[in-house]
């Protein structure tokens, strides 16, 4: 029993972790044999936790990244990718992009760093973890079953 809630644990741990990200995790956790539920809900949560943090601390992060760079900064794949949804289609379209394509923390870091409000943020990576952590969660679990016969 201890042996469990140490993977549950896990799973809520590595889905914090910047990168590693629901995508990578709830799928692994599944095939594991967790409980999809379960998974959702602690990825979810991990995923969350950290983006949160981001999100209310990103002023803080945004002055010391200054200082510690400078003034110029070069753009990353990723940042370039993020800016092309959030000028095409808004802080929705990256928050629901973010997972997929760049990550939700740095999806929050461009919202956050091309002037979105922390509350529309913090809703719009709520709606979309939740959303993805729910599609990745089913799309395991039946797909797993479906390929074990």
């Amino acid at each position: 029993m201890e042996k469990i809630i140490w993977e549950y644990i896990l799973v809520f741990i590595l889905a914090a972790i910047p990168w590693i990200e629901i995508a990578a995790v709830i799928p692994l956790a599944i095939l594991k044999g967790l409980n999809p539920f379960l998974v959702a809900l602690l990825s979810f949560a991990g995923n969350f936790f950290t983006v949160f943090l981001l999100i209310v601390l990103f002023e803080r992060f945004q002055e010391w990244r200054r200082k510690r760079k400078g003034a110029e900064e070069k753009e990353t794949g990723r940042s370039k990718r993020g800016k092309e949804i959030w000028n095409r289609y808004g802080l929705p379209g990256l928050a629901l992009a973010g997972p997929i394509l760049i990550g939700t923390h740095i999806a929050a870091a461009i919202g956050m760093g091309l002037g979105a409000k922390k509350q529309w943020t913090t809703l719009w990576m709520t709606i979309s973890l939740v959303l993805w952590s729910g599609i990745f969660a089913v799309a395991s679990h039946f797909g797993f079953d479906f390929f074990r016969g």
